[in-house]
């Protein structure tokens, strides 16, 4: 392995830090409806609307929390190609950390005041990040 080949892990576990941080988020925002009679438990056991919906804190955590399952799938990937492919050298790798730069600012703008004009730049910005990560790594791999 490269001098870097490795260092994309550090990225790659701030993602997961993200991930557990929002889940978190999302259990005590879900746990604070449920006592503040905001929703029942009953909601929780089949999740379908009965008569109730979720209160909107919860169910943009929970939005959030299902959307570090779509999007961010594509950087693992990224991250573990340039690895394996050799092609994690310092460009990668600053590219990573812009990724979830972008990623902790779109989960608090989405799960703080969700002002939709940030939100919006923020998931852009990672996707743009992401699009840049798949170029370099493409380039890196047709070149060698």
């Amino acid at each position: 392995m490269g001098d870097h080949d490795s260092s994309l892990v550090y990225p790659m576990f701030a993602m997961v830090v993200v991930t557990a941080t929002v889940l978190v988020t999302l259990f005590r925002r879900r746990v604070h409806a449920v006592r503040e009679r905001l929703i029942t438990t009953a909601y929780y056991r089949i999740y379908q609307d009965q008569g109730v919906p979720e209160p909107e804190s919860a169910a943009k955590a929970a939005r959030h929390f299902s959307n570090l399952f779509e999007a961010p799938t594509l950087f693992y990937v990224a991250c573990l190609a340039a690895m394996f492919t050799r092609h994690a050298g310092m460009t990668m790798v600053i590219l990573a950390w812009c990724y979830v730069a972008a990623r902790i600012a779109h989960a608090a703008i989405h799960l703080g005041p969700n002002r939709l004009r940030w939100r919006i730049r923020a998931y852009f910005a990672s996707w743009l990040v992401l699009a840049a990560m798949w170029l370099v790594l493409v380039v890196g791999v047709a070149s060698a």
